[in-house]
């Protein structure tokens, strides 16, 4: 039994926000601190930047050198006001830059700060047998717009979004599953700024190889497997909008309460609304804690 309760509670620990934009999947702490006041953080910092160009689903060539990069600092945080009913708090730092093609000339745009914060309230449901335990949940959520449009390449949006994730979980010994679909209703913002809704898809298979009791440490390995549809929208910039396919492995070590996870993804498909840049490969990695 106590080894099924370590299982439990480090599976529910690999439900990291990963996922673009870090919007599906809840914190690091998604399903664990499982009691009653308890809490958690996690530090993490998110990576993309591409410089290939495509026309529809199509590359094609980049004369005038258009590129994006954006880099985010999350500070994630949860707590439990009881088992089934937990609040959780997202705050992003992000550092982005793109070159663009305006006046037919390429220019360089950039900006930094807070970006808009993500408030959620996932409401579970538990299923526990002798090996295994399984949950479903419901999280609605709100992006509010805290990220300044002030910018060449604004950080915020300047709108308040509403969303909704249903997620269910399924672990067994060396055996772990995580799927999430959501949904967001993205408003209209400042500077004529226009998000398209988005809808996405998360899916998290991982096999747990190695656990020791005395320490209460171990290894996750996963695949993550991601699909993302958001509607044609604008920006600063131009058009946006696209959908996405994309996966990669997953690393997870923890000890204790102390949690590290590293992930690596790459785009398998990719069809963009007008000419975009490619969102590109995508780097995670983070350390969360729970108390």
């Amino acid at each position: 039994m106590k080894r099924l309760k370590v299982l439990h509670l480090m599976a529910g620990v690999l439900l990291t926000a990963l996922a673009l934009p870090s919007l599906a999947h809840q914190p690091v702490m998604d399903m664990a601190p499982r009691w009653k006041g308890g809490w958690g953080f996690q530090v993490r910092q998110e990576h993309y930047e591409s410089d290939k160009l495509l026309d529809g689903d199509t590359e094609i060539e980049n004369t005038f050198g258009r590129t994006r990069s954006v880099d985010t600092i999350w500070m994630e945080g949860i707590y439990t006001f009881r088992r089934e009913v937990r609040l959780t708090v997202k705050i992003p730092y992000i550092n982005k830059s793109r070159t663009v093609l305006q006046d037919g000339f390429p220019t360089h745009k950039s900006g930094s700060g807070m970006g808009d914060i993500i408030v959620g309230l996932p409401l579970k449901r538990y299923t526990n047998e002798v090996s295994a335990t399984s949950s479903i949940a419901i999280t609605p959520s709100v992006r509010l717009p805290t990220g300044s449009t002030s910018d060449n390449d604004p950080v915020g949006d300047g709108s308040t979004d509403v969303g909704i994730s249903f997620s269910g979980s399924w672990d067994k010994t060396h055996i772990f599953q995580y799927y999430d679909l959501y949904y967001w209703k993205n408003g209209d913002g400042d500077r004529g700024i226009a998000q398209g809704d988005e809808i996405g898809f998360d899916a998290n298979i991982g096999w747990h190889p190695y656990h020791d009791n005395l320490s209460n440490s171990g290894v996750f390995v996963m695949l993550d497997i991601s699909a993302r549809h958001e509607e044609r929208g604008h920006d600063t910039h131009g058009v946006t909008g696209s959908d996405r396919l994309s996966a990669g492995p997953v690393f997870v070590w923890y000890r204790g309460g102390v949690m590290f996870r590293a992930e690596y993804k790459t785009p398998l498909y990719e069809k963009v609304e007008g000419v975009q840049v490619s969102r590109g490969d995508e780097f995670n990695i983070g350390i969360g804690f729970v108390f």
